[in-house]
């Protein structure tokens, strides 16, 4: 995979920056580099607290769905939540389940089977609902695009109301299949009277999801009773980027207000927003960033005894849980049920009352969770070697498929391959009746969007830009991929990974000091990614393999100062090493590993960490990216 160094050029006045909110110049350059501009938006990046979050009621149709479910609530009225069998649908049902009950609701759930449901709504969910006599349908973290499910719904006399955050379906003419620029679209209305425009929708949020193109889509919107969905065309809340259980947890701010329920208890559910927040792989931008910083000092003394009891299964107990803990610990433990088994396991986790009940569901997840992993690990070595050896390695789209591969690590394969080739990868894998897979993206190519291009491929489909998932018949994924790769218009540029280093810095100006004052900068995730620093001609002085799997590579390195450091490399140590031999022979190579005098340089990316061992601390480098020579 190529890569193309730049270093991050922005300009402000580094040390004003500095002195006015008592951080180094250089944590302040890094906060320019992330687009925050401007006295009020640092203060709010850096000190933003929940007094900083926008009102729940501007988002569209909250304010009628609370209105709603009082009259259903009041009425003794059958509710089901209906989630998703992802972290986000998981928390999301939680959040609404827990605050529904807590008025007085007659309120279930229920989450679709990966395996057996699919995705979100369907018209079995719908006729099991309306069976067991439940007269309000509520969906989280998906229903936007459940057009044909709804109006089944509808037809048999339901109420529906849907609360989500996936980008609606739009109309796509002759023009944008293929590739020209949509034409401007009249308004149009369903029965109800409701739009399906986006013509009033063009904010710049929107643009950047749609590749910065004025939005003059016609939106086809499910004729729900209530919509409430940042990204629905009309909606004014000025944040789009929340998860499903963020919109969900702000519907229960507003539905507590209208039931005189105290606000603090509406904040209880602030760690779960978190969770699916940093899970889901949303930007920790703006208030995500808000939601994560303050969730996650919810969740470090947490009185769920359910998430108690999975932090002490990973051995978390005594350690300060970051976004990377819930993105690479705790999060996929909670994913692993919905894969493996059910997702109902991972709710019922969050709703244990007792230790015991909790532990042993915490315990069962952890395994659920090593089981995943391993599949994963053999689907990727499996799809490496079908890219690498077929027709594929030329496709600037990927569309691999693993006939024996579990539906279920379909996406985390893909997000591997992502990272891997720097492509778009769509990983297709055989379901019960038909294929079935997951797709990952990269900045400049929108998933969803291209995905309408050639909608009549798919049986079903949803996502966001940089993600998707979707169904399809298997004699159609050879036609999938030539169709996808035909419309596809990314550039070598496109398809060669940036990476933005936010300050060339030697490694003796690393301190303890530095290192800490950069903990303001947290949570770190997608949209607010750690800091990048970079050193070139570092001399590597030696080299080791550690860890059980051998994936761990420890380096000695020094500078053109003298300095010495640590250096850790969590990628492939052989690949490292081999490089190292194409560069300078296989006989430098063992001197390096012998830890004696050779002639190995290497230029870096990093971050610098402080390490302790056995009350010993010392300072130290992870490599993130390397040149050798």
């Amino acid at each position: 995979m190529k890569e193309k160094w730049m270093v991050a050029a922005k300009r402000a006045d580094f040390k004003a920056i500095g002195q006015r909110f008592g951080i180094d110049q250089v944590t302040a350059r890094i906060i320019r580099n992330r687009g925050v501009v401007g006295e009020e938006a640092v203060a709010v990046y850096l000190q933003g607290g929940l007094e900083s979050l926008n009102d729940p009621a501007a988002l569209k149709g909250c304010t009628e769905a609370v209105r709603l479910l009082q009259e259903k609530i009041r009425q003794g009225k059958k509710i089901r939540i209906i989630g998703d069998y992802d972290i986000d649908g998981v928390n999301a049902t939680y959040i609404l389940f827990k605050a529904l009950i807590r008025c007085g609701a007659n309120a279930d759930y229920e989450i679709p089977d990966r395996m057996k449901d699919g995705f979100g709504l369907n018209i079995k969910l719908v006729r099991l609902a309306y069976e067991e006599g439940v007269d309000t349908i509520l969906t989280c973290d998906n229903g936007i695009a459940a057009i044909e499910q709804i109006a089944y719904a509808k037809e048999h006399g339901m109420t529906v109301i849907v609360t989500d955050h996936h980008e609606p379906y739009f109309d796509v003419s002759e023009k944008e299949r293929s590739g020209t620029d949509p034409a401007g679209a009249e308004q149009k209305t369903n029965d109800a009277g409701q739009e399906k425009t986006g013509s009033d929708f063009a904010d710049a949020a929107h643009k950047a999801g749609c590749g910065g193109k004025a939005d003059r889509r016609v939106y086809l919107l499910p004729d729900a009773d209530v919509i409430v969905n940042p990204k629905q065309p009309g909606c004014a809340y000025p944040y789009k980027k929340l998860c499903g259980a963020a919109v969900a947890w702000k519907l229960v701010f507003v539905l507590y207000q209208a039931m005189g329920i105290p606000r603090e208890e509406a904040l209880e559910f602030l760690e779960f927003a978190a969770i699916a927040t940093v899970g889901d792989v949303m930007d920790l931008d703006g208030e995500n960033r808000i939601i994560v910083r303050e969730g996650l000092k919810r969740l470090q003394t947490t009185e769920n005894p359910g998430l108690r009891a999975l932090i002490a299964a990973s051995g978390l107990m005594d350690s300060r849980i970051t976004a990377y803990h819930i993105g690479f610990v705790l999060g996929p433990c909670i994913n692993a049920s919905g894969r493996l088994d059910t997702a109902k396991r991972s709710l019922r986790l969050l709703l244990a009352d007792g230790q015991k009940e909790a532990a042993e569901l915490a315990a069962a997840l952890k395994e659920l969770n090593d089981e995943r992993r391993q599949m994963t690990q053999d689907g990727i070595k499996k799809a490496c070697i079908q890219i690498e050896s077929t027709s594929l390695a030329r496709d600037r789209v990927l569309v691999v498929y693993l006939p024996d591969c579990h539906e279920s690590v379909a996406g985390i394969i893909a997000g591997k391959l992502r990272e891997r080739y720097y492509r778009p990868v769509f990983v297709v894998t055989d379901g019960e009746e038909c294929a079935k897979g997951s797709g990952r993206s990269i900045e400049a190519y929108s998933m969803f969007d291209e995905m309408m291009r050639c909608q009549d491929l798919f049986l079903k489909f949803g996502g966001h830009p940089m993600a998707a998932g979707f169904s399809l018949e298997k004699t159609r994924i050879e036609e999938m991929r030539r169709r996808l790769n035909a419309n596809c218009t990314l550039t070598q540029d496109d398809l060669t990974e940036k990476i933005l280093i936010d300050v060339p810095m030697p490694i003796d100006y690393i301190t303890e000091g530095l290192i800490e004052g950069l903990n303001v900068l947290e949570p770190f995730g997608k949209g607010n990614e750690k800091p990048l620093f970079a050193e070139k001609g570092l001399k590597l002085l030696s080299a080791r393999i550690l860890g059980r799997n051998r994936n761990v590579l420890k380096l000695e390195v020094s500078n053109q100062t003298g300095a010495i450091m640590e250096a850790v490399y969590f990628g492939d140590p052989e690949v490292f090493l081999q490089a190292v031999a194409d560069r300078y022979g296989e006989e430098e190579r063992q001197k390096l590993c012998w830890g004696r005098e050779n002639a190995v340089y290497a230029s870096v990316t990093y971050y610098p960490l402080v390490n302790e061992y056995q009350g010993r601390r010392t300072l130290q480098i992870e490599i993130k990216n390397y040149k050798i020579g």
